[in-house]
């Protein structure tokens, strides 16, 4: 399965964080959620992590289930 990729985030001088896909705004965390981003950030690969949050995670068979017998 491919990972994900195109995020990039920015922190902003009041604590949010705006994560982006592909240059358009995904998502903004705030308060805890920003600061739990910004400790795991460094932790693990950071375009995973941003697409979870981001809601944008699920890749692979979406687009050879709609040719499945059960689907026609």
């Amino acid at each position: 399965m491919p990972g994900a990729e195109g995020f990039a985030w920015t922190h902003r001088k009041n604590g949010d964080v705006v994560i982006t896909h592909r240059g358009r705004p995904a998502t903004v965390l705030r308060d805890a959620r920003a600061t739990d981003f910004l400790d795991d950030i460094t932790a693990g690969n950071e375009q995973d992590l941003m697409a979870r949050l981001a809601g944008n995670y699920r890749r692979g068979n979406e687009r050879l289930a709609h040719s499945h017998p059960r689907n026609r």
